[in-house]
């Protein structure tokens, strides 16, 4: 069963790292963490990696347990498989996605969620989860926009863009969806 949590900003908001731990269903010091900064290619987004980093640490990942990996070589989904969360990093949502259709990652991601795998995005890691680019990773079925002044209001999705703030993220378990703060 598929277990995401997309956000614009990552864990900022104490509710959403609740939310994840959840998701994870485990004590956290016993969670193995796959950490994909791919997206950061810009100097603005690797100033960012250590606060992604921080969220992983601060929800109790322990740091032997969390695993950079840069989409630079296939994974395939037994070595996945050892992974309890992935948790993808903001920046260019479109080289994001480039390097996780080349490498085949996507693939390997897919049968990993079926799995119980727990999926974190953040900015770019969460757009391109949603409708916004071609060839898109699908899994969640409305456009997204992040880093909002004004989000969409908790509880069921609406039609049409979701629109998070900060605080908010989209949770989705299985076919269940929903905005949460």
């Amino acid at each position: 069963m598929k277990k995401i949590l997309l956000t614009s900003a990552g864990f900022e908001n104490p509710n959403i790292q609740r939310c994840f731990l959840e998701l994870l269903g485990k004590p956290p010091a016993e969670a193995r963490a796959l950490f994909i900064p791919t997206a950061a290619i810009d100097e603005d987004a690797k100033a960012v990696l250590p606060k992604c980093r921080g969220d992983l640490l601060g929800a109790g990942i322990l740091p032997e347990h969390i695993t950079d990996f840069d989409l630079d070589r296939p994974m395939d989904p037994d070595e996945l498989s050892a992974y309890d969360a992935v948790y993808f990093c903001g920046g260019s949502t479109e080289h994001l996605l480039e390097r996780v259709r080349a490498s085949g990652f996507a693939q390997s991601l897919d049968a990993a969620l079926e799995r119980g795998l727990v999926y974190v995005g953040v900015s770019a890691g969460s757009i391109m989860a949603a409708q916004n680019l071609p060839d898109n990773l699908g899994y969640l079925p409305r456009g997204l926009a992040v880093h909002c002044e004004s989000g969409s209001p908790c509880g069921e999705l609406p039609e049409g863009t979701v629109y998070l703030t900060n605080a908010q993220a989209v949770r989705l378990v299985g076919e269940d969806m929903e905005i949460t703060s």
